[in-house]
């Protein structure tokens, strides 16, 4: 068929976790005939459904004009009879640290029951509390405000970018401190919570949680979770790019997902629980007008069976 395009090449494939792949002639359907090595290795990485990439190595590439055979992507689950709920937030706590540094929360009494007891009938009483924080507490969302002076704020940002969304989670090898592009490529994340499992969330609250080694996501792969369209992106890590002093204070995640109108949940915890798909992920805060960020509940609900 005129007009389709496949790309014949040899690849060598190096895993996170160990050993290797290679092929030689693989022929794969391409969306036009100017691609990118780099967009033919997430194309090839996506196509297998390979997890764990380190690296693909391209050569020997040549493009033909040859109608498209097909090409399968990571199935995501659909809903099903029965379902749990997995709890993915902190809990906040008077005096707690998120971010090293930063003010910790201060939790009180506004209204105690002994005082409240004047206020009504014999037997009657009622605690009312009151907390100081700041926003960036616990498990939190970043709105676009958090990043450019005129993002929406809190109120601005639909909940169909908040609640019931289809989620597909990473899982990252250990000790994997960047997530690139090719490590998110085996994953459908068009309209899905793509959330990255790390596992750093066992670090909070400790020193080691806000050390250069935390866990991120490099600009490139943030910029193909922007172009390949997801509505949202969770970590559970101290934050979505890179903090380390070589990094040299740059954001580069925050300003392209924000940018794009993409929330970001970070300090999630408790992903171990979820399986790769087939659950809904929710993490909505209350309507303050005027802030960019604020705590949240976060949590799943997983399809029976997964």
């Amino acid at each position: 068929m005129s007009g389709q395009w496949r790309a014949q090449f040899d690849a060598e494939v190096s895993f996170a976790n160990g050993g290797g792949l290679r092929t030689e002639g693989f022929r794969l359907d391409i969306p036009d005939r100017e691609i990118t090595d780099g967009d033919l290795a997430a194309l090839f990485v996506r196509h297998l459904g390979l997890l764990m990439v380190a690296e693909v190595r391209i050569s020997a590439k040549t493009i033909i004009e040859e109608a498209h055979k097909g090409g399968r992507g990571v199935a995501v689950g659909s809903s099903g009879a029965g379902r749990r709920l997995v709890e993915l937030s902190h809990v906040i706590r008077d005096g707690m640290t998120t971010l090293p540094g930063w003010s910790a929360p201060q939790i009180g009494d506004w209204l105690t029951f002994a005082a409240s007891r004047a206020n009504y009938a014999p037997g009657t009483e009622f605690r009312v509390a009151r907390i100081d924080m700041i926003a960036n507490t616990g498990t939190y969302l970043d709105t676009p405000a958090h990043r450019w002076a005129d993002g929406d704020d809190l109120t601005g940002v639909p909940l169909d970018r908040l609640a019931d969304l289809p989620g597909v989670l990473v899982r990252v090898p250990a000790g994997t401190r960047a997530v690139d592009r090719l490590l998110l490529a085996p994953y459908e994340v068009a309209g899905r919570a793509v959330l990255l499992h790390t596992g750093w969330d066992a670090h909070f609250g400790t020193e080691r949680y806000g050390g250069s080694d935390a866990p991120h996501l490099t600009a490139d792969a943030a910029q193909a979770l922007v172009d390949a369209g997801a509505t949202l992106v969770g970590i559970d890590s101290i934050n979505i790019d890179d903090m380390s002093p070589a990094a040299g204070g740059a954001r580069p995640a925050h300003s392209a997902l924000l940018a794009a109108g993409i929330p970001i949940v970070e300090h999630l915890t408790g992903l171990d629980a979820l399986p790769p798909s087939g659950f809904r992920f929710t993490a909505a805060p209350p309507l303050v007008a005027g802030m960019g960020t604020f705590p949240v509940r976060a949590f799943a609900v997983v399809d029976a069976g997964r």
